[in-house]
């Protein structure tokens, strides 16, 4: 039985890419799903997140980056299909896994269960998200491009622990879904026989040995991970295009219908909606469009020479019969047959041997870990480890608006927290210890614990030292007593889900003393099965401890607690509220290192329109904002964790996971942080930082991203293109053929290179152009006096002048 989608009648095969409207603005939309289709995709498929549109219950929000409707418009303006997966949980490391905290917090609820109060409130936001789509006439059935729609999300992989419950619920959903009649199928992935008739698919680095449990469901690829997020703490993820590549030609070697990139184009986890916890503000993926929305090369490109090849061999792949031959040990040929062509796969599974083979009576290479496709089974169009698209090396450069001083001017005033840490003020008082979800209810990452407690005359713990211990559940605590800063603490890197300590010692006084505990998150768990029930903040017993032995329990005490910040609460971001304090910020002389501090500048936008990023470094944690827009969560002052990354080179062959080919390990988790060009104002823009924990802004700079130079390193007979985009190619570095050495970069010549003069050759071809193409033969480079014939070329790209 034939497995490929039939969309109008024909038999196709969906290549498609994850974009987040969220995690983007509106008005990078049109340009990340242009670079999405000229990518070679069919489709674009997204996430619904409920706690981005519906805050607080029966409140809504569709506007700006929120406007689902406006994005999937824009995504059908490029005539591309749409993927809708509603969930509406969608893990995605965005807060809560998307949902709202105030479900949480429901009497009598339990999520993602068979449960009445989640299940109610679970329809309304699905039917009121389809029934917007309806009536813009957006799935396929109506004329639209929605040809999928997705409702639950990885459930199967933590079902077993909601038992019964889980099994009635998940029948539930499937039955909710189909009643809203929506005219294109039901996708659930990673759901193994999912309930009819919904089909269930696959989520995962690789696909190929995937088989539905029905026969009769197509063999779909819901998320092939591009990369990986990244943690506060943890290094840079790389997942090789030639890897990437292989993943996928192998997907539709082994019958593969729909395969989606997850992600095409990650985005910025912009205010507080990075999850995790610990998940940073950079959601950049390491996918084919980066964070900005640049071109990653050469992974863009290389998987755009991928997908041309496979649309060129469509009919074959959904109407051919399907034959396997074994050529060697892991080398396999998989022949795709019509009565008009034939198409084939030469697959090399082998992680270390490449391979000679002879198929059809003609001789082919086929390096380990890596897949040829030959359209007409005789001819190598393309192997996946065989990359000749350029590599871009992407700079930062300097914000040279005319007139703009080499430093910010900066302003400050301190975040008033004495009614907190000195008086003890909040706005709600228990006898007991509160889960900060349950507490601040998602309105802020600030929550302050309060007590006091009262030492008589004869006490022991008068006298002796006296140690306050407190349980927190892995995110960030800062201490105060009698109004004093004692210390902060929290979880490392990898230990992010564990109950830590926080002891300190104090002396008592007698009479009132004053415990004062600022707890922060930074991020809500977002997978796992019962994840909504993972604690947050701090958690019982709170004690004091004297000489180790006599321990005073304080859980039951009378807790008073506040949500947020002061300055938070009354908007020091905000541009207009900042103007009428404008008294309260001064100029000089402006402290550092100093927790719980607020800092102001401005400047001028850098000219032209490449993206903008501010450095950071120097700064320990907090947020920032741009003219009243918040960019997320900063803690430059995390650093990656040294025994992360290992000394051997990179290889893309054999199977990938999320800790190969890590880097930056002793740097910075993350120092620059994306300001959308948006945010930006042709005048005077703002940015206000909140110091948390105590940083010096004096480094702080905005720098413009774009292509420094470009490299091709790849074999003969290759068709290849030199591209600075907008900007003229204004030298050749570096260029040799033969067996050059070294990445990009860093080339080298070897003694067997040709002796043509390759660099003189491309300085007549590519100097003071945008863009050169030509092929790379012998008798335009010479003859090197080795086996290998590679070129290796590294172009400059000019500078931008004002």
């Amino acid at each position: 039985m034939d497995m490929s989608i039939i969309i109008d009648g024909n038999h196709r095969i969906i290549l498609s890419g994850s974009i987040h409207y969220p995690r983007s603005t509106a008005q990078m939309w049109p340009d990340l799903i242009r670079k999405a289709k000229e990518g070679g995709l069919d489709a674009v498929e997204t996430y619904v997140f409920w706690n981005a549109h519906e805050p607080a219950r029966r409140q809504y929000d569709f506007s700006g980056n929120h406007d689902i409707i406006r994005f999937l418009k824009t995504i059908q303006d490029q005539s591309l299909y749409a993927i809708l997966r509603i969930g509406p949980y969608t893990c995605a490391e965005w807060n809560y896994g998307g949902f709202p905290v105030w479900l949480h917090n429901m009497p009598g609820v339990s999520l993602r269960t068979k449960n009445d109060v989640f299940m109610n409130e679970m329809k309304n936001f699905t039917t009121l998200i389809v029934d917007m789509v309806k009536k813009e006439k957006l799935f396929a059935s109506q004329g639209g491009n929605i040809i999928l729609a997705q409702i639950e999300n990885e459930y199967g992989n933590v079902m077993d622990p909601y038992g019964d419950d889980g099994k009635s619920y998940i029948n539930w959903c499937a039955q909710m879904a189909d009643s809203l009649d929506i005219g294109v199928p039901w996708i659930m992935c990673q759901q193994t026989a999912a309930p009819k008739p919904m089909l269930e698919t696959f989520n995962g680095w690789y696909c190929d040995e995937y088989k539905p449990k029905d026969p009769n469901t197509p063999k779909m690829w819901t998320e092939n991970w591009t990369g990986w997020f990244k943690s506060w703490g943890g290094a840079d993820p790389l997942r090789t295009p030639e890897d990437l590549a292989y993943s996928v030609a192998r997907f539709f070697q082994k019958g593969g219908t729909l395969q989606n990139y997850y992600m095409y184009h990650g985005g910025t986890n912009f205010g507080r909606t990075s999850g995790g916890p610990y998940i940073t503000t950079t959601y950049d993926y390491n996918a084919p469009l980066d964070e900005y929305g640049n071109l990653n090369q050469p992974k863009w490109g290389h998987l755009k020479q991928l997908h041309d090849i496979l649309h060129s061999i469509e009919y074959s792949l959904t109407n051919g019969d399907v034959t396997n031959e074994k050529l060697s040990n892991l080398v396999m040929a998989t022949i795709y047959q019509t009565k008009e062509k034939s198409s084939c796969f030469l697959s090399n599974t082998n992680t270390k041997i490449d391979a000679n083979v002879n198929f059809g009576g003609i001789n082919y290479f086929v390096p380990a870990w890596s897949i040829s496709i030959l359209p007409d089974c005789r001819e190598e169009a393309y192997n996946t480890a065989k990359v000749s698209t350029q590599t871009s090396l992407m700079i930062k450069k300097l914000n040279k608006v005319e007139g703009e001083p080499s430093s910010l001017k900066w302003t400050w005033r301190p975040e008033l927290i004495e009614s907190a840490s000195v008086q003890g003020r909040g706005d709600v008082s228990l006898n007991k210890i509160v889960d900060q979800k349950d507490m601040a209810n998602d309105a802020s990452d600030y929550l302050w614990y309060m007590t006091s407690i009262d030492v008589a005359k004869d006490d022991p713990m008068l006298n002796g030292t006296v140690t306050l211990r407190v349980n927190d559940t892995g995110h960030v605590l800062h201490a105060f007593f009698n109004g004093e800063y004692i210390g902060s603490q929290w979880s490392k890197y990898g230990n992010n889900n564990v109950t830590y300590v926080f002891e300190r010692n104090i002396n008592l006084s007698l009479g009132k003393n004053l415990i004062s505990l600022l707890s922060v998150t930074v991020g809500f768990k977002n997978y796992g099965p019962m994840f909504d029930l993972i604690g947050a903040g701090i958690t019982s017993p709170i004690e004091l401890v004297l000489n180790k032995n006599i321990v005073k329990d304080l859980s039951s005490n009378k807790w008073t607690y506040k949500v947020g910040l002061n300055g938070i609460s009354n908007k020091f971001f905000d541009i207009d509220c900042a103007s009428k304090s404008s008294s309260k910020w001064v100029s000089d002389p402006i402290p550092i290192y100093r927790n719980f501090t607020w800092y102001k500048t401005t400047f001028k936008a850098p000219l032209e329109n490449k993206p903008v990023v501010v450095d950071l470094l120097g700064l320990g944690k907090g947020m920032a904002w741009m003219n009243g827009h918040s960019l997320g969560r900063y803690w430059p002052s995390y650093i990656a964790d040294k025994q992360l990354c290992k000394t051997e080179t990179c290889d893309y062959r054999g199977r990938y996971s999320n800790s190969k080919c890590v880097s930056k390990c002793g740097e910075p988790t993350q120092r620059w942080y994306h300001v959308p060009r948006s945010f930006l104002k042709d005048g005077e823009n703002t940015l206000v930082l909140f110091e948390e924990f105590g940083g010096n802004p004096s480094g702080v700079q905005f720098q413009t991203v774009e292509i420094g130079s470009v490299c091709i390193n790849t074999h003969e007979g290759k068709e290849v293109e030199l591209s600075c985009q907008d900007r003229p190619i204004s030298k050749i570095k570096f260029a040799s053929f033969g067996s050059p050495q070294g990445v990009c970069g860093s080339f080298d010549k070897s003694e067997n290179d040709s002796e043509v003069d390759a660099l003189s050759i491309l300085e007549k071809e590519c100097v003071g152009k945008e863009s050169c193409s030509f092929k790379i033969t012998e008798d335009k480079f010479g003859t090197p006096s080795c086996e290998v014939k590679k070129l290796a070329v590294e172009a400059v790209c000019e500078e931008f002048t004002f």
